[in-house]
């Protein structure tokens, strides 16, 4: 592995990470309008760290949901990691320790920077730099959103109430790049909004999940990734 090499996946990871790490600020905010307070909202980005099963938690607690059915839905939507940690764990290689702390930082951009590269330094060099930068800034603007949120009062008055539902677009907008993603978005979202009326809050978004799910037993692989 060359010193060019490594700084260009250092380059590229701290870019990826810099712009990721900075969204918690949009985390901290909703959490503390959903009814979580400071400590709650941060605790969750130390522990859990990751986004959208952060989001979901919050969202389903927010619309009045229980706790367990928040937790299923994170769940739901953590499921996607363990994939990622058996595509991992051969690529980079750890055991004991190493391998537990390295799953704490396994998410979407941590893998990115790791799978596209053509030795184990150097996935480890992307895994490393992208993971740890985005959990220490997710973290700090975790906090600093949480305390800016306590200080808006009532978020209903600021139309932050709606918060939730953007942050999701603005995770699920860039990874609808196939027509069958967006077919499945789009049944997912028609299913959601008709469970609303009939089922308790965070049931919907666990309805909704349904959808992928079935979409992936139905269709052949080759054409879900198409």
């Amino acid at each position: 592995m060359s010193d060019t090499s490594r700084r260009a996946v250092v380059r590229d990871s701290l870019g990826v990470a810099i712009a990721t790490g900075t969204y918690g600020l949009s985390f901290g905010a909703v959490g503390v309008s959903s009814g979580l307070d400071v400590a709650q909202t941060c605790v969750l980005s130390l522990l859990m760290f990751t986004g959208a099963s952060q989001f979901a938690l919050a969202g389903v607690v927010g619309a009045g949901g229980t706790p367990v059915a928040g937790a299923l839905a994170a769940l739901l939507l953590g499921t996607r990691n363990t994939l990622y940690g058996l595509r991992l764990a051969p690529l980079l290689g750890y055991r004991g320790w190493r391998r537990a702390v390295a799953a704490h930082v396994l998410i979407d951009e941590s893998t990115a920077m790791a799978v596209a590269r053509p030795d184990r330094d150097l996935a480890r060099a992307g895994f490393w730099t992208t993971g740890v930068t985005i959990f220490v800034l997710w973290n700090l603007t975790t906090l600093l959103g949480a305390v800016a949120g306590e200080q808006l009062g009532d978020p209903r008055d600021l139309g932050l109430d709606a918060a939730v539902g953007a942050a999701f677009l603005a995770l699920l907008w860039p990874r609808l790049t196939t027509a069958t993603s967006r077919l499945v978005a789009l049944l997912a979202a028609a299913v959601a909004a008709g469970a609303v009326p009939l089922t308790p809050a965070g049931v919907p978004v666990l309805v909704a999940a349904g959808v992928a799910l079935l979409v992936g037993v139905l269709l052949p692989r080759r054409e879900v990734a198409s």
